[in-house]
């Protein structure tokens, strides 16, 4: 975090000691390009960069709350209508850089620390130095094999891991997983090591259904195993994505409301139970006495 024109942001440096390292320095142009071109409320917003002297920096907002991994390690398994929320954040943020035009934006590197909260508690995408640009005629392909370095593997679509040629896709992937997160509280094959996660899906397995069924609210699972199938093809697109989490949202809503007129009629039928007690006493007891004839 640093002081900018007298507010705080966040500061993204590309030290001296990796100048060198051609790779870094390309990634760390390449997410300069990409913020320069996006501004939407779900992806963090770009300020600034330093790009004449060392160390080069990228400057964007600063979001205090942290990001989603940090959230979820702290609070666990979410309830569902949150996840449904948070999901909705996460998916209108992508669908904006799908859509974007003239060129596509493949993120690539979806996953909780990639996700950001901001004051009111809504979701942003962050750290775009592993996305791509991708043509609509053309899909993309990974200059190198998938090297795992840490946990962020556990979110990666298999044809990336194969080293194919991929699309936007592959961010649903990664989509379903957060999804699944939020509502299990574990991180994928939370059992398995971070590099034996992306073998895995290549064998084509997905990470188990452990918590209750009532904690996926209608058509929440199935929406999940749509997006982590196996051809990308199958899998919808993020504007198909808001449209059944949206449904999704208010099927719990609606729920909710009808629980809430429930409880309130049979409160209301208890008070009025309770006033016709106290104005209308139990008959007392009639005294059993003898009759004098």
């Amino acid at each position: 975090m640093a002081t900018w024109r007298g507010v705080h942001v966040a500061v993204k440096r590309l030290d001296e000691d990796v100048i060198t390292d051609e790779d870094k320095v390309k990634a760390f142009r390449d997410e300069l390009a990409l913020l320069q071109q996006i501004r939407h409320p779900n992806v963090v917003q770009f300020l600034g960069a330093v790009t004449q002297s060392s160390p080069m920096m990228i400057i964007t907002e600063y979001l205090p709350k942290g990001d989603l991994r940090a959230f979820l390690k702290r609070k666990g398994a979410l309830r569902p209508l949150l996840t449904v929320t948070f999901g909705l954040d996460i998916a209108r943020g992508m669908n904006y850089l799908h859509e974007h035009k003239p060129q596509s934006i493949i993120h690539r590197d979806l996953e909780p620390s990639n996700i950001l909260r901001d004051d009111s508690g809504h979701l942003k995408v962050a750290d775009f130095g592993l996305s791509k640009l991708l043509n609509m005629t053309k899909p993309v392909k990974e200059d190198r094999p998938l090297v795992c370095e840490d946990n962020a593997c556990r979110y990666v679509a298999p044809e990336v891991y194969l080293n194919e040629e991929y699309d936007t896709k592959v961010d649903v992937f990664s989509f379903a997983l957060i999804l699944q997160e939020m509502i299990e509280g574990c991180m994928p094959f939370n059992t398995k090591e971070d590099d034996e996660v992306p073998k895995s899906y290549a064998a084509k397995e997905r990470p188990p259904f452990r918590a209750p069924l009532k904690r996926y609210p209608y058509g929440l699972k199935e929406l999940i195993v749509q997006c982590w199938s196996e051809n990308p093809a199958d899998r919808p697109t993020c504007s198909e994505i808001i449209e059944r989490l949206t449904y999704i949202q208010n099927h719990i809503v609606q729920k909710q409301r009808w629980k809430m007129t429930a409880l309130r009629c049979f409160h209301n039928i208890e008070t009025i139970w309770r006033k016709d007690r106290s104005n209308n006493p139990s008959s007392r007891s009639t005294r059993s006495t003898s009759s004098n004839f």
